[in-house]
């Protein structure tokens, strides 16, 4: 289903875009897609938002640029971990929340990639990642749990602390519920030693959602400024 969806929003892809590549197993899905209509003769520029991302681009022939060149990018396609019905999500998963949040507000439109099990009518199901500085990590901790969440450090398979491309900790934030998402992310924003954290409330314009009826688009109403 995933597969079906990121198909459906890579149409929205049209030659000359500069076209913002999103991490994770569905954002996978979509470069495959973008691929196979660049073999097609589609003409992009793609810019990455990970490290793993340009390298799994690269390795499909697709030639990744440096986002750093660009002040905007026309269109983001990105995955989620969780998802509301005012296109509210959750994501991070895959621990590139800070570049995806920086592309996914530079891009014109951005597009979120998801099956229906990613479909929430409230955010909290899923932690809320947040990436840290290593040197505040007890003091945000302690904020956080103030917050109400419980945090934990994203470790690897080997125990140590997983690493972000920008060489920061990820906390993996539990709360109990999340009824004012709003005022969570700007708590969480306030707060020093805070990089990134992966509420995305207004970037997102419409999600490609995938279930057993097919695939069906959702537009954010009324569109939010960025």
């Amino acid at each position: 289903m995933k597969c079906a969806a990121s198909v459906a929003a890579v149409e929205e892809v049209r030659d000359g875009m500069i076209v913002g590549l999103g991490t994770g197993s569905t954002a996978r899905h979509a470069i495959e897609a973008i691929a196979r209509r660049i073999a097609e003769g589609l003409r992009i520029e793609p810019v990455a938002t990970s490290h793993a991302t340009a390298d799994f681009a690269a390795s499909l022939g697709i030639p990744v640029r440096d986002f750093a060149s660009f002040a905007a990018i026309d269109l983001a396609i990105d995955g989620v971990d969780e998802i509301d019905p005012a296109l509210r999500a959750i994501k991070g998963a895959g621990g590139a929340m800070l570049r995806e949040k920086i592309v996914a507000t530079a891009a014109t439109r951005m597009l979120a990639v998801a099956d229906s099990s990613k479909l929430a009518e409230q955010l909290g199901n899923r932690p809320v990642p947040i990436e840290i500085l290593p040197f505040a990590q007890a003091f945000v901790e302690h904020r956080v749990r103030d917050l109400g969440g419980e945090p934990a450090l994203r470790r690897t398979m080997a125990e140590t602390p997983f690493v972000t491309d920008q060489a920061n900790f990820v906390l993996d934030a539990h709360f109990a519920s999340i009824e004012a998402p709003g005022a969570l992310a700007a708590a969480l924003d306030a707060c020093p030693g805070i990089l990134a954290h992966g509420l995305f409330l207004t970037e997102i314009d419409a999600l490609y959602v995938a279930g057993h009826d097919g695939v069906s688009r959702r537009e954010r109403q009324p569109r939010e400024p960025k």
